[in-house]
């Protein structure tokens, strides 16, 4: 079993983002202070009922995401244009296990992007690598 769908065999009723699984962007949405939408396509990795992200501190996404827990995610191209429907979701930065959890599901689904080239590229420009959990709400 592959980690994007590690653990969702037998569990079809908590795969909330089962649809997103073989997606190789997803749009993520956040909100600035104001209440306007801002869009990201971002990788994702789905293991069962959990979504997990990757991006670097510091980014405007993640400063949102600090702010308000509250995002879409929808299917996209890798610009950004909408393929599907969005869905709500409620986002949490990980840290410790949780966090190499996540890095372990993304370097599964992008071996050589999320396995070496973007962690990488962080550590080249000292950058910190944050994983952030999405759940359905």
């Amino acid at each position: 079993m592959t980690p994007r769908t590690a653990g969702t065999a037998g569990a079809r009723s908590a795969g909330a983002f089962d649809r997103f699984a073989d997606e190789r962007y997803v749009l993520l949405t956040t909100y600035r202070r104001d209440g306007t939408p801002i869009g990201t396509p971002v990788h994702s990795a789905v293991v069962g009922p959990i979504a997990y992200i990757r991006t670097f501190d510091p980014s405007g996404k993640l400063k949102r995401m600090r702010r308000s827990h509250d995002v879409e995610i929808a299917p996209c191209t890798i610009r950004g244009r909408v393929r599907g429907p969005a869905m709500r979701a409620t986002a949490r930065i990980l840290d410790g296990e949780e966090s190499t959890h996540a890095g372990r599901a993304l370097a599964g689904k992008y071996p050589f992007l999320h396995g070496k080239l973007i962690p990488w590229y962080h550590r080249r420009k000292d950058l910190v690598t944050t994983h952030i959990e999405l759940r359905a709400t």
